[in-house]
């Protein structure tokens, strides 16, 4: 009797728990939603300065700072080095905070080296300095110090750099916003939507003919490779690539629009403004919410959809309009 209730006692139990794992995934599996940069510079501003006084670059730092803040402060905060259930059951979420993790350190880098400096022979920016490697820590050390730790201190030193940024002084920092330095952060925006572009369109399958060295006659390389290659995405890996081009063009929407503000003379001047416009919206289509609980990978002209393509077309055309508004801004 005794042990016919200990088994009923630990079936229980037992279901008990696994219909709390199944509730949590389901709560914790959603993306955040979009946020106003112009007011979130004001907000954040006001918290490191005391002031909500915006200058040239503060709502850039500011998207960044609340980008970074949300990927380890969303719903179930942050799951990529997640070692029990639920987090280490679930993939969709991961992928997107590793794709948004990915737009914060592009960004990041690009103010350490480029924004935040005059020229080529002038002085990092302390605060950005220790900022730039704390955000390239990885993204799935659970182990002391654990990757939400390293990031949390980034993110310290880039409320620093905010708080110098505004507040002036003889530590003041500075935030330099030109056509070159733009230009060349918009360089690794490209290079990143590109990479993406190609593995999306992957999961379809495709033959791809070798271009590597096109171009150059006297180009080389390690080693050699075929004319043609059938590349296609493992099915393991299409919701993967599909969630990390969501988290990344979720973070890059933000970054793009927080430019907007900052940047506006520039923009403005080269008469690029329309065009930075026509690449939010393409990130923003790329945002819609999935009509499916699953990511589909239908045939390209076949009856069921195929998400990856239709992301992918997204990122395709931004990526396009990346390269226009770029040549816009080189030219004098």
């Amino acid at each position: 009797m005794l042990k016919s209730w200990l088994w009923r006692s630990v079936g229980v139990v037992a279901l008990a728990y696994v219909l709390g794992v199944l509730v949590l995934m389901w709560w914790w599996d959603y993306e955040p939603a979009h946020f106003d940069v112009a007011a979130n510079g004001r907000e954040v501003t006001a918290q490191v300065a005391g002031s909500a006084r915006t200058v040239t670059g503060s709502v850039t730092t500011a998207a960044l700072i609340t980008s970074a803040q949300t990927l380890l402060d969303k719903r179930g905060g942050y799951l990529s080095n997640d070692r029990l259930p639920p987090g280490v059951l679930m993939d969709n979420v991961p992928n997107w905070e590793f794709g948004v993790l990915t737009a914060t350190r592009d960004l990041a880098r690009a103010l350490r080296n480029d924004f935040s400096r005059s020229q080529t022979q002038s002085v990092e920016d302390p605060d950005l300095r220790e900022a730039d490697p704390l955000f390239s820590s990885p993204n799935d050390r659970w182990l002391l110090p654990s990757s939400e730790s390293q990031y949390r201190k980034a993110i310290t030193h880039m409320r620093a750099y905010l708080a110098r940024l505004v507040g002036g002084g003889e530590a003041s920092a500075q935030f330099y916003a030109r056509a070159d330095n733009l230009a060349d952060y918009l360089q690794v925006v490209s290079t990143r939507l590109g990479s993406l572009s190609q593995r999306l369109s992957a999961a379809a399958g495709q033959v791809r003919l070798d271009t590597t060295l096109a171009g150059d006659p006297h180009a080389q390389q390690a080693s050699a490779t075929p004319s043609e290659q059938l590349v296609r995405t493992p099915w393991t890996r299409i919701d993967d690539n599909f969630y990390e081009a969501r988290g990344y063009s979720w973070a890059l929407r933000e970054q793009l629009e927080a430019i907007r503000i900052d940047f506006a003379p520039i923009l403005g001047s080269k008469n690029a403004a329309v065009s930075l416009e026509q690449i939010i919206r393409e990130l923003e289509e790329a945002q819609r919410a999935l009509g499916s609980p699953v990511v589909l990978n239908g045939r390209p002209f076949g009856f069921f959809a195929n998400h990856s393509l239709v992301m992918a077309n997204y990122i395709s055309r931004a990526n396009a309009a990346i390269i226009d508004l770029r040549e816009l801004l080189k030219r004098g």
